[in-house]
């Protein structure tokens, strides 16, 4: 389907921005990616966890624990709680995750019993550029192993057959990273998904993913 708007929210009761945030102030992410971006961009905010479901998350920062929560914009806007968004975080202050903003409806394989081919069916729905930027940051995610334990970002644009692709890879402090981009025909994602991330590998991009791992094993 159509991606819903993909950058990072900063959500806050207080502060407009992360850049009216005071020294010391508290800001919750359950993601490491982010965690990593704002680290190395704001070394003077402390970052906390955040866990449970949105509703969850939301009562903790009205309950005062946190300064500031960054969510999925694409999140807050499919639940109708866009009005919680202060500010959205351009991708070049926080580069969103492979796939953030985008919902895929899938087939279950084998043939049905009425013949109905379902690919056929629900073809229509298929928002071509958008599953050539998904194609693209998916295969960067998957080359690298992207998880939950390792901050990795891929971002692809999509304009007149023309695609941009982003990508980065750091350690939670945001102390080492490696960032590349590369452009290309839309037509050939995957190829594009490799060509960046070989770019990575060109700045020890697994030697830093490496560190994440081993560092999140050594938590454990």
């Amino acid at each position: 389907l159509e991606r819903e708007d993909p950058r990072d929210a900063f959500v806050s009761n207080d502060y407009a921005s992360l850049d009216a945030l005071p020294p010391g102030a508290v800001v919750g992410t359950s993601s490491l990616r982010r965690q990593s971006l704002i680290a190395a961009r704001y070394p003077h905010l402390v970052i906390q966890p955040l866990r449970g479901n949105l509703d969850t998350r939301l009562g903790k920062l009205d309950r005062g624990d946190y300064a500031a929560i960054i969510l999925a914009a694409a999140g807050l806007k499919r639940l109708g709680l866009e009005s919680r968004i202060r500010a959205v975080l351009e991708p070049e202050l926080s580069l969103p995750a492979a796939g953030q903003g985008a919902m895929a409806i899938e087939i279950l394989s084998g043939a049905r019993s009425d013949g109905v081919d379902l690919r056929a069916v629900l073809a229509p729905l298929n928002h071509v550029a958008t599953a050539q930027a998904v194609l693209a940051e998916r295969k960067v995610s998957r080359i690298f192993g992207g998880s939950c334990q390792i901050p990795l970002a891929a971002f692809a644009t999509v304009q007149d057959g023309q695609m941009r692709l982003r990508a980065m890879v750091a350690t939670p402090d945001g102390l080492r990273s490696a960032h590349a981009e590369v452009s290309g025909s839309a037509a050939q994602p995957e190829y594009l998904g490799e060509q960046v991330s070989e770019l990575l590998a060109q700045q020890d991009a697994n030697a830093i993913l490496a560190a994440c791992r081993q560092e999140a094993a050594e938590d454990a």
